[in-house]
C-alpha cells in the first residue's frame, strides 16, 4: 500500500497565478508590462475571477502594481527590496556553506556536481531559463543537504526582486563561465572541508550583483523604479 502524499492539482485561480508568476519572475513579462484581466482571462481561457484574484496576489507580493484610474502593471524592480534580499541571502547563505563543510552527504554531493555538469553544457548551449534555473537548483541543493529546506523557502519569499535582476543579468551577459567557475570551487571546498574558503567565495559570489545592478540601470533604466 502506498501511503504517500499525491500531488493535488491546481486550482484555476492557483494555476493563473504560478503562471503568471514565472513568467514575471522570468521576465517573460518585463517590468512595467500593463496587464489586462479580458486580455489574460482570454489569454489562459478562464474567467475573469481567478485572473483578478491571481492580480491580488501578486500585488501583495509586489510583482504587481495597480495604479488606480491607469491600470494594473508588473511592477518595476526595485533597488532597495533587491539589496536588502540580498543582503538576508548572503548571511544566510555563508552560514549554511559552513555547515555543508562540515557535514554533506555523498548524495547531495552528487546532486551538486550534476548540476555542475549541466551549468557546463547550459555555458555552451546559451540557454537563458535553464542557467538561472540550474543556479537556483544548485543554491538549494545546499540548503537541502544542511537540513535547511524551510530556511531556504521562507528566503524565498524576498526573493522576488533580486531573481529578476538575477535573471536579467544572465539574459544580458552570456559571459556566464565566472558563475560556473565560483560553484565549482565551492564545490571544491565542500569535498576538502575548508569552510573559510567557501565562505570567502560564496561572499564574492552574493556579492557580483551590486555591480551588476548599476551596470543594469544604465543599459534598462525603464525596468527599475
Amino acid at each position: 500500500m502506498n501511503f504517500g502524499i499525491r500531488p493535488q492539482p491546481l486550482s484555476t485561480r492557483d494555476a493563473v497565478y504560478t503562471q503568471l508568476r514565472e513568467q514575471i519572475l522570468k521576465l517573460e513579462l518585463p517590468p512595467g508590462t500593463p496587464l489586462s484581466e479580458n486580455e489574460t482571462s482570454l489569454l489562459f481561457n478562464v474567467s475573469r475571477t481567478p485572473v483578478r484574484e491571481s492580480f491580488l496576489r501578486l500585488a501583495q507580493e509586489g510583482l504587481v502594481q495597480v495604479l488606480p484610474q491607469r491600470g494594473t502593471f508588473v511592477s518595476l524592480i526595485d533597488t532597495m527590496l533587491v539589496e536588502e534580499a540580498r543582503f538576508m541571502r548572503e548571511q544566510l547563505e555563508k552560514a549554511v556553506i559552513r555547515l555543508a563543510c562540515a557535514n554533506f552527504s555523498e548524495p547531495f554531493l552528487l546532486q551538486l556536481e550534476s548540476n555542475l555538469e549541466a551549468q557546463q553544457a547550459c555555458v555552451q548551449k546559451k540557454d537563458d531559463k535553464s542557467m538561472f534555473e540550474l543556479d537556483e537548483l544548485f543554491h538549494r541543493i545546499l540548503f537541502d543537504g544542511c537540513n535547511k529546506s524551510n530556511t531556504w523557502g521562507i528566503m524565498q519569499q524576498m526573493n522576488a526582486h533580486l531573481n529578476r535582476s538575477r535573471m536579467l543579468r544572465i539574459v544580458t551577459d552570456h559571459n556566464w563561465e565566472p558563475l560556473y567557475e565560483q560553484h565549482r570551487l565551492m564545490v571544491d571546498a565542500i569535498i576538502n572541508k575548508d569552510a573559510a574558503v567557501a565562505e570567502r567565495l560564496m561572499t564574492e559570489h552574493l556579492n557580483l550583483n551590486i555591480a551588476d545592478q548599476a551596470l543594469l540601470k544604465v543599459k534598462y533604466p525603464n525596468y527599475y523604479k
